[in-house]
């Protein structure tokens, strides 16, 4: 009789997925939290777009990313927050001693912006992910006794703010992500994704170009250094 765990079999599938250049290029794009079409995607991994469409097939029909069609294009998105988590949670397991070296000027700057502030699919990640967790557990409003947890104090910060927590779904409120660049968590959830949402509808921080690379504006550094004391020289 076996006493294999009926989880294998799947694991294995779902790890399958993963073990592919070209797809593990398109899932870590995909956490910009955006659709893209399939030939975005294409030119982004470098591939033809028949064979870009042979590896979006398999992550759909796995379950990792979902789809939708708007006439001749094909958009692609992350299945939802537990896919991206999962994902961010495999990039910060590849130590920078296995990571390639950039191999351009162009690459260089591109991953110096990604390491300086970015999105974790919907919340704030880099140094300005780090520099707004560590701002809001210095303060009392975040604890980490035991994982992430806002206190009373951080629940009415949020409010102050103007941020808007939505507390109805299975979401956790907050949780931790380890912070693939940083190697230390960043704030996640509910309320990271509020907050990373606010950032930018507030004009806090823009997106540089297409990706996942974002940046302070003035604004953002007036109301990151009044809202939470927060010095932002180092996140410019």
């Amino acid at each position: 009789m076996t006493t294999r765990d009926p989880r294998a079999a799947g694991l294995a599938r779902l790890a399958a997925l993963m073990a592919d250049e070209t797809r593990a290029a398109c899932v870590l794009a995909l956490l910009d939290g955006r659709a893209w079409t399939a030939g975005e995607l294409a030119r982004h991994a470098g591939v033809a777009a028949s064979t870009l469409s042979e590896h979006l097939d398999k992550l759909v029909a796995g379950g990792v990313l979902a789809e939708e069609r708007q006439g001749r294009h094909r958009y692609v998105r992350l299945a939802g927050a537990g896919v991206a988590q999962l994902v961010e949670d495999l990039a910060a397991r590849v130590g920078p001693e296995t990571a390639a070296g950039p191999r351009s000027l162009r690459e260089a700057s591109a991953g110096s912006a990604l390491a300086r502030g970015r999105t974790c699919y919907d919340h704030l990640a880099g140094r300005l992910g780090i520099a707004v967790t560590d701002a809001l557990t210095d303060r009392g409003l975040l604890v980490r006794d035991t994982g992430f947890a806002l206190t009373d104090a951080g629940l009415a910060w949020f409010a102050a703010a103007g941020i808007s927590l939505d507390r109805r779904g299975r979401r956790p409120l907050v949780r931790a992500c380890l912070d693939w660049t940083e190697r230390r968590p960043h704030l996640a959830g509910t309320a990271g994704a509020a907050l990373c949402r606010h950032a930018l509808d507030a004009g806090w921080c823009e997106r540089i170009g297409s990706g996942r690379a974002v940046r302070l504006t003035p604004a953002g550094e007036h109301a990151l250094t009044e809202l939470l004391g927060i010095e932002t020289a180092g996140l410019r």
